[in-house]
């Protein structure tokens, strides 16, 4: 009797592993070799020099610069708070559509649904910028605008996983008082969703406060463009004034962020 060794996968298995393994390495020589071919590699090696060169001449920071930022950085909070809630609104809704459980229309409405969030998933919010810019003129707006579309993905995508995760037992429950489809979504999905859809949104807003600080490069308002300007003019000491107040604010989005999940989810 032929004793058996014990396998944690069948050998079909096991070959395929070895096989996706074999084609990532070839993969990483190719791109590898594709990078290192198109690289200054002096210019490499000579970064750490450059990189200690431009942080000698940030500092010490010009804080008399401080007070001309002010205003530039309340705008860049202005646009990531109001392109998060205009993305909201807008992907909300299409959550619903996308979600198998929710939505009117499996063959017609979802699909749409999907193909709208997974464009604006697909595009940065610098690239939305840059065609707004072009269409709307420079500005907050076209920076609202970019950070909406590039949060309808973001939002719609967790939300409607989010939706489609639901206990169905509540909605079975719902559904045998004799309730219609929007009765049953707003007693038994939206409870349920409610504090997926705060801390998402929040989420979000936390990342659109990093992204709104690079919109103003391209036009779109914010710090982006007293930093362009800055760094345009070789200002350094400037440079680090803006890092330094792009940091704090980071810190306490993130703060913010952090307490408001806390308190709802």
């Amino acid at each position: 009797m032929v004793k058996e060794t014990w396998r944690r996968h069948s050998r079909a298995r096991q070959w395929m592993e070895w096989l996706g393994w074999a084609a990532a390495a070839l993969l990483f020589v190719q791109a590898w070799q594709v990078i290192s071919g198109n690289t200054v590699w002096a210019f490499a090696w000579d970064a750490p020099t450059a990189g200690w060169d431009m942080a000698t001449r940030m500092w010490p920071p010009r804080w008399s610069y401080l007070p001309a930022i002010w205003q530039p950085l309340w705008d860049t909070l202005s646009i990531a708070t109001l392109g998060t809630l205009l993305g909201a609104v807008m992907a909300i809704p299409l959550a619903f559509l996308a979600a198998r459980n929710t939505t009117p229309g499996r063959w017609s409405l979802r699909p749409l649904a999907l193909s709208i969030i997974v464009a604006s998933r697909s595009i940065n919010s610098l690239i939305w910028a840059m065609l707004l810019v072009t269409i709307v003129g420079p500005g907050m707006l076209a920076g609202i605008i970019a950070i909406a579309l590039r949060s309808i993905g973001f939002v719609g995508k967790l939300l409607y996983e989010a939706i489609e995760e639901i206990d169905p037992v509540q909605v079975e429950a719902i559904e045998a008082t004799g309730a219609g489809r929007l009765q049953t979504i707003e007693y038994a999905v939206v409870p349920q969703i409610l504090p997926a859809v705060v801390g998402t949104v929040v989420y979000r807003w936390d990342i659109n406060i990093r992204e709104s600080t690079v919109l103003g490069i391209v036009g779109a308002g914010g710090i982006g463009l007293p930093l362009a300007a800055s760094v345009d003019t070789l200002a350094w000491p400037q440079v680090c004034v803006i890092f330094c107040a792009i940091l704090l604010t980071v810190f306490v989005s993130e703060w913010v962020s952090g307490k408001v999940r806390q308190a709802v989810i």
